[in-house]
């Protein structure tokens, strides 16, 4: 196979894995890849995972690249957060939920980060599509509590302000109902009342 009938045929992929290759050539020598490499026409992501060197990395790119390289994942935390608007700052990496182990891959198309979770709660997510592929990311309000679950340093009022959480943004685009849901699922009594508390900080919050 040359490269360019690679390209044509996993035109529509945002990254693409040997298994990928292999479904459009059983026979495939694997040292071809090896060679687009070193010519830089592809850009090896992590063992088994490769992209095309002139794709556009924009965020939503990378969240394609971030759910295909480590299965099940979905986008959450500050990742989301700062897409959704609620937290200020530039956010370094592309940080997921995962019910696997805790891991941390720093490649050529980026950094990203998988934070382990339970099973149980592996869920409040949805499929969100760009340019021909799809990724899995948290609703804005299993964003907020994925974060507060890994970060119970924050719970009150002053460490809510601290965190520079974006309260208008926040506030309009909450659902209480499911936050409320999704803050029980968890069956901890202890991020339910940072949850309560973070919603309190919203009503009382002056924009």
């Amino acid at each position: 196979m040359r490269y360019f009938d690679l390209r044509e045929q996993l035109k529509d992929c945002v990254v693409f894995s040997v298994n990928d290759i292999r479904n459009i050539e059983p026979d495939f020598d694997l040292r071809r890849l090896s060679e687009w490499v070193a010519k830089g026409l592809i850009k090896r992501i992590r063992r088994g995972f490769y992209v095309f060197a002139d794709i556009s990395l924009e965020d939503e790119t990378l969240f394609i690249i971030a759910n295909k390289i480590y299965q099940p994942s979905y986008i959450s935390y500050e990742t989301a957060l700062s897409s959704y608007g609620i937290i200020p700052e530039a956010v370094f990496g592309v940080t997921s939920a995962t019910t696997l182990k805790t891991q941390d891959f720093n490649t050529s198309a980026g950094h990203f980060i998988y934070r382990r979770i339970k099973p149980e709660l592996f869920f409040g997510y949805y499929p969100e599509q760009f340019r021909g592929g799809v990724y899995k990311k948290a609703y804005l309000e299993k964003a907020i509590l994925d974060h507060l679950y890994s970060r119970p340093d924050i719970g009150d009022q002053t460490q809510f302000r601290e965190t520079r959480f974006k309260t208008e943004p926040a506030k309009a685009l909450i659902k209480e109902k499911r936050f409320r849901e999704y803050a029980q699922r968890f069956n901890n009594q202890a991020l339910f009342k940072r949850a309560q508390n973070f919603i309190n900080y919203l009503d009382h919050a002056e924009f």
